[in-house]
């Protein structure tokens, strides 16, 4: 099948943009390669330090420069569930490597955080600036330059992009990611959705509300709904960087296990030290992030990804737009519906045929690209195929060539919806985006007066107060990320799902971050540029009537356009304390740029040629411009 006319498109888009800086990168990893292993340019003093702690076998190996050392980046720690497992991957990996006569070391460790245990708390204003962080981490952990080949140990929100980022600043060394895989089912997630609501109305006990939380998020591995941890590992798989159908496999089996040493045994294989070298800056070219979007929009996966993907394609020397992702999702069908798109949870999207069966959809159907590099041997291909133990061995075998569940997956010819999950929102108020795929159509446009807010919390007191109208757009600014950091407003969720349950219409707009479980209330998130920025949502007043329509993509304000271009932008009301850490990031809260352009508070792009940092900014502002005049047309054509 021939690739749709739509992708190459925006897929020569993305590259024409982008040909400066890719070719900057690119240069980066040639002069890297280059100048050969890094271990042997390290002197006597250098290496005895980096194998002063190993046994005797290791040491032996590492004096020379004639086998691999694999280094190891891990995001584990036990108090997240889905890290929590990673525990023990360095013992496996090691004893992997030795069996292969190579080394393995744990090159370092980074931050990670849950927005499940931060929701609604001061925390979470730490969580969009941790991906940042992580990116660091990963640098100083590959900084010693005793590695040949990498993995990366990490599932959750920040944590995947954090090392994507990282590990393509080191893009002359190949890399493998390793998922931890998702806890096996708790009670359904609906059932938990009804009780928070219940309990928003006073209809349900704390303790009762506890233990329908408790029964969902119940043992070891990843969160089962389809947030963005769970796209994550759809996404990495999109690009052919993690194994093939590794991503849903419970921990603790013998199978997670089985894929843990292959995924080591494999970052062995594709060093500069054989004869399959495959640097990872080459392997996520433009091509491999249309992949990711393209998985993104056919599985209606998280909102938080139209962010961080923008962040990980820059730190490849790639310029992506959210017009980019708008162009996609409107050709792309929707094939699965896991929670919140549905009611399944991601283990029973796995049973019904998983990311083996919806990549072969997409690419019989010419909406992935088949011929890019991965780290699998043949190529995308390799991921229609999924893992299994026969007689102890690891083997892969063809996905199923029909859904198990056509109520969890479909194929293109009959797939949940024509569009994609996600869709970008133009008017006089900037820029957002919705997921509509979580939204029933009947909800999915609104006209309604505004109720402002600069302080999330404050909802739910004029809730109590019995103050709000009833209907209303509600409004929550100064959340984006150089006001507070961006933090996720998913504590809203409960209450304005009341609401709408109740036979009220009622929408959500906001500069801020809502989560990768987004859903069921038409959501304008990441509004650009944010009320700190002097973005127009900062112009907003109570009362003014918001018209809210995401089929066709627009979001205005309804005041007459000389008061409209009078108006002042409000002062922030809410009261912001620097406390709990929130202090050591108030540089990254000056230096953070827009959400549409990644919200980056550093420096992740290539090098220009005289060794300035590049001029992203500019990239991206023509290549925005050009494609938000295309997309439109591109979108009819389709």
């Amino acid at each position: 099948m021939s690739l749709h006319p739509v992708l190459h498109q925006v897929t020569e888009r993305i590259r024409q943009r982008s040909r400066a800086s890719r070719a900057a990168y690119l240069a980066g990893i040639e002069a890297m390669r280059a100048a050969g292993p890094s271990r042997s340019r390290l002197s006597c003093g250098n290496l005895a330090h980096g194998f002063a702690a190993c046994g005797p076998t290791d040491k032996g190996r590492l004096r020379g420069d004639a086998t691999p050392n694999l280094g190891i980046v891990t995001a584990y720690n036990d108090m997240l569930s889905a890290h929590q497992p990673f525990e023990h991957y360095p013992d496996l990996i090691r004893d992997t490597a030795r069996a292969l006569g190579a080394t393995a070391q744990v090159a370092g460790g980074v931050p990670a955080m849950c927005d499940g245990v931060t929701q609604g708390r001061a925390g979470m204003e730490l969580s969009l600036f941790s991906r940042d962080v992580i990116a660091q981490s990963t640098a100083i952990a590959l900084s010693h330059d005793m590695f040949d080949s990498a993995v990366y140990l990490g599932v959750c929100d920040k944590i995947v992009p954090g090392l994507l980022i990282g590990a393509l600043a080191f893009g002359h060394l190949p890399a493998l990611f390793l998922p931890a895989g998702p806890m096996t089912p708790g009670i359904p997630n609906k059932q938990k959705a009804e009780v928070r609501e219940r309990y928003a109305a006073g209809e349900a006990t704390r303790e009762e509300l506890l233990q329908a939380e408790a029964d969902s998020y119940h043992a070891p591995g990843t969160c089962t709904f389809y947030g963005t941890a769970n796209s994550n590992q759809v996404l990495l798989e999109a690009m052919g960087v993690q194994l093939p159908g590794a991503s849903f496999v419970n921990p603790g089996t013998p199978l997670r296990d089985a894929l843990t040493r292959a995924a080591a045994e494999r970052a062995l294989a594709i060093t500069a030290l054989g004869q399959d070298y495959r640097p990872f800056g080459l392997l996520i070219d433009e091509r491999a992030i249309v992949n990711a979007v393209v998985a993104l929009m056919a599985t209606g996966g998280s909102t938080n990804h139209t962010i961080h993907w923008i962040a990980v394609a820059r730190a490849a020397g790639i310029v992506l737009s959210w017009d980019d992702m708008d162009a996609l999702s409107q050709v792309v069908p929707l094939l699965a519906r896991v929670y919140p798109n549905g009611e399944a949870d991601v283990n029973r999207f796995h049973a019904a045929g998983g990311t083996a069966f919806v990549f072969r959809e997409l690419l019989d159907a010419g909406l992935m690209h088949g011929d890019i590099a991965t780290v699998a041997a043949d190529g995308m291909r390799a991921y229609t195929r999924e893992p299994g133990l026969r007689d102890g061995r690891l083997v892969w075998q063809d996905g199923p060539a029909h859904s198990a569940d056509d109520a969890v997956a479909r194929p293109v010819a009959s797939p949940f919806e024509a569009q994609g999950g996600l869709r970008l929102l133009r008017g006089n108020l900037g820029r957002s985006l919705i997921k509509l795929s979580a939204v029933k159509p009947e909800f999915r446009s609104i006209e309604a007066p505004a109720v402002v807010v600069d302080d999330p919390r404050s909802l739910n007191k004029l809730h109590a107060a019995g103050a709000l109208p009833q209907d209303f757009v509600a409004v929550v600014r100064y959340q984006g990320p150089r006001a507070n950091g961006m933090p996720e407003l998913h504590s809203l969720a409960p209450l304005l799902g009341m609401l709408q349950n109740q036979g009220r219409r009622v929408a959500l707009v906001t500069d801020g971050r809502l989560s990768g479980a987004s859903g069921k209330i038409p959501a304008a998130i990441h509004m650009t540029p944010e009320a700190a920025r002097g973005g127009p949502i900062g112009k907003l007043r109570e009362g003014d009537i918001i018209r809210l329509d995401g089929e066709a993509g627009t979001l205005e304000v309804q005041v007459d356009a000389t008061e409209w271009d009078a108006r002042e932008i409000a002062p922030n009301t809410a009261q912001h304390a620097w406390d709990i850490g929130r202090n050591l990031f108030a540089c990254n809260r000056a230096l953070v740029g827009p959400a549409d352009q990644g919200a980056l508070s550093i420096s992740c792009g290539p090098p220009s040629h005289d060794g300035s940092q590049w001029d992203y900014d500019a990239e991206y502002d023509l290549g925005c411009d050009a494609a938000a005049a295309a997309a439109p047309h591109e979108a009819k054509d389709a």
